[in-house]
Order: C-alpha cells, then structure tokens, then sequence
C-alpha cells in the first residue's frame, strides 16, 4: 500500500482538509458525469437538436472516462502528484466551463469530452493519495470517505443541478461543478503535501495492471457491479408498475436508496480495516441475496420499501475493499490500475443497463433482480479467483 512516515503524515487539521478537497474534486466529477441527464430538455431545445441527440452527451463523458482516462494516466506517469493533481482540476473546471459557454451542439459534445479526460486519473490520485497520508489502520475509511463524494453526487448534486438548470438556465450548473472542482483545488493547493516526481513509468503501470489479483479485481468491478447498475437503472418502474407506487413515491424511495449507500459505503470502509477479504465477499452475497428477493419484495408495498433500503446499503459497499485489493497488489505503480478500474465502474453502467433494458424490453422488469444477482454471484466467483482462500487482511 501507497504509504508515508509517520514523520511526513500531515497533522489531523490538515489530514480532514486534504480529504475534503479530494471529496469536493470527486463530488464535482461525479456529478458532471450524470449532469446533463436532468437537463436534456432545455439543452436539447437551445442547441436545436433532439433529446435524444443531447444525451449522447452522457455518453461521450462516458467514453471520454473509459479510452481517455487510462492514456491520460500513462501519460502523467511519471509527473509529480501534486502538481498533476491541481493541473487536473483545472482542465476538468475548463471543461465545465467550456460546456456552460457550448453555443452550438458539437461544442458542447467536445467540451464534453475535454472535462471527461481528468476523471478517471484524478479520482485514483485522490485514493491513492489519502491511502498515502492516513495511518494504515484507517485506510478502507479514507477510500470510502473519497468514494463517498460520488454518492452525494447522486443524491445530491444532479438533483440540485437540475433544480440550478430549471431556475437559471442549464448553463449555470456547469459552472456550479466548475466552482465546487476549484474550492477542492484550493484545499488541495494549500494543505497536500508535495511530492517528487514518480521515479516509475508507463512500463511499471502496465506490469502491475498485469497482474492476476489486480485485472481480476478490475473485472470483479465490470462484473459484480453490473448487477447494481442491471437493477438501479430500472428501480423506479420496477416501484411504479409492479410495487403500485405513485412516481413521487417511487423518488422518495429513490432518495432513500442514496441515503443508504452513503452510509452502507462508509460502513464498508470500516470493516474493511479489519478485513477487507471477509467485507468483499460479505457484501457481494448479501447484495445477490437482495437483488434475487427483490422480485418477490417488489410485490408488496412494505416488503419493496424493506428490499430497496438493503439494496441501497449493499450497492456501493464492495467499492472501497475492491480499492484495497488492487492498491495492495498494485503497490509498486497504481495509478493505471485504479484509473482503470474507475473505467470498469463505466462499463459496469453500460453492461448492467444494457441486460436490464433487455428484459425491460421482453416485458420481465420484476425479474431484473435476478439477473442482477446473477452479476454479482459472478463478481463473488471472480473475487475468489483474485484473492487466494488465505485472504487478504489489511490494507
């Protein structure tokens, strides 16, 4: 694991402030990643093209996470952390506010993109770095503190964008992230400690991306979490046509699911300092036990409220051990291997909607649950092929 002395560990004031810098980076990311699915009217309506059309825009965010993250990664390599780090938030704020100026739809499909280039690297930089300036014994917490910032962007930051977009134009929320991206910066700027130069290169990173434990762990994430995404992606018709739910019902629930991810993932990142093995593999069979009752729950209004609460506490708690796991084997040159896996956390969307509009599509939306547990027995299988039956133990 990526590690500092005792001596060079930032005091606690400065420990929490580093933190939350990262957290408002990730938060920001997170957030301009589904941004634009709560304002396709208005955008497709100023820039003249359909709805349809306009959220193609995800979809290059998207893509521009997944090819372009790991180049960006290999391209920095070799850079040192701290000034990467910055260099990385200004581009993705330029991005944001390059979208917010768009006049015209393949303007904003480019900026888009350019945004899209300093995800995955900056979320793995701000992992391994907390993993860095943390004692050992609180390193699953940090990870889940950092991950965190993603949950709140769901719970919190599209739904505001949207409400920003409808009372001021879709613009302004682009500018919104932009400004929570810098006010991480700044902490960032202030209070991270400097750190030399990698002395390893493109070479070290893909070795160690090479290994077993590690692309095994990057595709237990692709797998495993396809499984959440299978189910999430359709969860409010699964509450409104077969739970009986109004749609304001079914948003509230919504929220609920968000609030119960943000506590599931920071409890994970608790056990996980006690084992991280025990957490992984705990989680991924509760959350197959969740996702194959669901269909069943789903037929009663108190048992799918009782279902969507335990699927909201397990859908994001198999994120931090993942983390370990790949930071533990990956220790020499990580920072291709979390970029990468923050990509598989991509293609796990697209797979698991994919499947579930699949069976949408052939009239079994009660049963996405099943194929979502089918997922994530798979990531179980898969994390049993990356972690030998000996374990592993702290990260």
């Amino acid at each position: 694991m990526v590690s500092t002395t005792e001596h060079s560990r930032p005091g606690t004031r400065h420990l929490t402030l580093i933190t939350l810098g990262f957290l408002l980076c990730v938060f920001a990311v997170g957030t301009a990643e589904l941004l634009v699915s709560g304002l396709l009217p208005p955008v497709a309506a100023e820039l003249g093209v359909s709805v349809a059309s306009a959220g193609q825009t995800v979809t290059a965010y998207a893509m521009g996470v997944v090819i372009g993250g790991p180049l960006i990664t290999m391209a920095t390599a070799r850079l040192p952390r701290k000034g990467l780090v910055l260099a990385l938030v200004v581009s993705f704020a330029l991005g944001c506010a390059l979208c917010a100026a768009a006049t015209s739809y393949g303007a904003l499909l480019a900026a888009r993109v350019f945004s899209s280039l300093a995800h995955s690297t900056l979320f793995a930089l701000s992992l391994i770095t907390v993993t860095g300036i943390v004692a050992p014994e609180r390193v699953g917490r940090a990870i889940a503190t950092v991950v965190s910032g993603l949950t709140f962007a769901t719970l919190l930051g599209v739904p505001l964008g949207s409400l920003l977009g409808q009372r001021f134009g879709w613009r302004v929320p682009f500018l919104a992230v932009a400004m929570t991206a810098l006010a991480g910066g700044v902490l960032l700027a202030l209070f991270l400690p400097r750190t030399p130069a990698q002395v390893t290169g493109v070479r070290a990173e893909l070795t160690a991306l090479a290994q077993r434990p590690v692309y095994l762990a990057i595709l237990t994430t692709a797998i495993g979490f396809a499984g959440v995404f299978a189910v999430l992606t359709y969860i409010v018709p699964l509450l409104t046509e077969v739970s009986g739910f109004s749609t304001g019902i079914a948003s509230v629930l919504l929220l609920a699911y968000g609030l119960g991810s943000l506590v599931g993932n920071l409890v994970s990142g608790r056990l996980t300092d006690r084992s991280s093995t025990g957490t992984l593999r705990g989680v991924f069979l509760g959350l197959a036990a969740a996702l194959a009752v669901l269909p069943f729950a789903a037929q009663a209004k108190p048992s799918a409220v009782v279902a969507v609460l335990v699927f909201g506490l397990l859908a994001t708690a198999t994120i931090t051990p993942l983390q370990i796991l790949i930071l533990r084997h990956a220790e020499a040159a990580p920072t291709l291997a979390v970029a990468v896996n923050v990509s598989a956390f991509n293609l796990a969307n697209a797979l698991g909607a994919a499947i579930g509009g699949g069976l949408v599509a052939a009239d079994l939306l009660r049963w996405n649950g099943i194929a979502g547990a089918l997922l994530a027995l798979a990531g179980l299988g898969l994390s049993y092929l990356a972690v030998p039956a000996a374990g592993l133990r702290r990260g």
